[in-house]
């Protein structure tokens, strides 16, 4: 079995300032397009930079204690569109403004105007480079079909279903094609479950299933509550429980959760006994660095309501809107945080039954 609270990332790790402008998340015009951030240098240079900063992200990772690492997602300006740009049937070119995430705001996005389709590996490459730098088990991530959707003007399907299954089966190719090259986990980004608990039990399950079908590796979904944006309402929907039994069918093996931002209850975790569960007890959006022996105390809660050889202690999201200094300290703390849960652990003879810790 897998060892209690390893540690892990969910995603994308701060860019370095050398290598790309990040505007801040109320700029405006900023959507899923990275309006306004753009990379600092172009052709050969880019690349070699990306390169350069890849190999940052992996030493800042394994310095920091994280056990299972990714590319930091160094070459994408967004986690989204660096891969649907890249499959037929999507226009960003003209785009459309649409309400997203449930109402939360009004965006510009990309189209949708043909079938959606793939017609060569994507992120295969970025992958490959992942794995000549570093001897770590590592994950790669790509969107998931109803976070695609709702970040995108639908002008060919008219209907939710169908345009979920067509992405769906081409996010499954890219998938299997990552696949060959032996990454420990695929992860799918899905942070508009969150939003949309009657969609994720009508379909999203059933998409997701189709994206991690037939894959060796271990296949992870994300689900969070989206960036914290200046002046935007971030309503924490009360969706869990809803979408954690629903997710409890489905096929993939790991569920990456928010918990640490809002406070959820880690009580939530008695809805997907049979999952490994990444918990988030560092928050992607606070500056401040989190308290390693708060976030142990965290773990060891988690470990009240679910199996501790199933937890993996995890950011709450992706840490790219962090300075490169604040994500190394919260991963620090992070491994320590989990390395003084453990410790409390095998002080129990490896059980966390007959001592409760409640975190205040």
């Amino acid at each position: 079995m897998a060892e209690p609270f390893e540690t892990t990332v969910v995603g994308s790790m701060p860019k370095p300032p050398w290598l790309y402008n990040q505007v801040p998340l109320d700029t405006k015009g900023f959507d899923h397009h990275g309006a306004g951030s753009d990379w600092l240098l172009s052709g050969e240079a880019l690349q070699n930079a990306q390169d350069d900063a890849v190999r940052l992200a992996v030493y800042d990772q394994e310095t920091a204690g994280v056990r299972i690492i990714s590319d930091g997602e160094q070459r994408r300006k967004t986690y989204l569109t660096y891969v649907t740009s890249q499959l037929g049937g999507f226009d960003y070119e003209t785009l459309a403004e649409k309400w997203i995430r449930d109402g939360r705001r009004l965006a510009q996005v990309g189209r949708c105007t043909g079938p959606v389709e793939w017609f060569s590996p994507i992120v295969v490459n970025d992958l490959r480079f992942l794995l000549t730098n570093t001897t770590s088990p590592v994950k790669v991530t790509l969107p998931g079909p109803m976070t695609v959707i709702d970040s995108t003007f639908d002008a060919y399907y008219g209907d939710e279903r169908s345009f979920a299954m067509a992405v769906a089966d081409a996010i499954n190719k890219e998938a299997k094609s990552l696949d060959a090259l032996g990454p420990a986990v695929i992860q799918f980004d899905e942070p508009v479950f969150s939003r949309y608990p009657e969609k994720v039990a009508k379909w999203g399950i059933e998409a997701l299933d189709r994206c991690s079908d037939g894959l060796r590796a271990q296949t992870a979904v994300h689900v969070c509550y989206s960036y914290t944006i200046p002046g935007v309402e971030r309503p924490i929907k009360h969706s869990y429980p809803q979408i954690l039994a629903e997710l409890e069918r489905s096929q993939i093996d790991q569920l990456a959760l928010e918990f640490q931002a809002p406070q959820l209850d880690p009580a939530l975790l008695e809805f997907c006994p049979s999952k490994t569960i990444l918990f988030g007890c560092i928050d992607n959006a606070n500056p401040e660095i989190e308290n390693a022996e708060q976030i142990a105390l965290r773990l060891l809660a988690a470990g009240e309501h679910h199996d501790p050889e199933k937890i993996q202690a995890a950011p709450d999201c992706g840490l790219t809107l962090l300075t490169q200094a604040t994500a190394r300290a919260k991963l620090s703390a992070l491994f320590r945080g989990a390395q003084i849960a453990l410790d409390h652990l095998s002080g129990q003879g490896g059980s966390s039954h007959g001592h409760h810790y409640h975190d205040h």
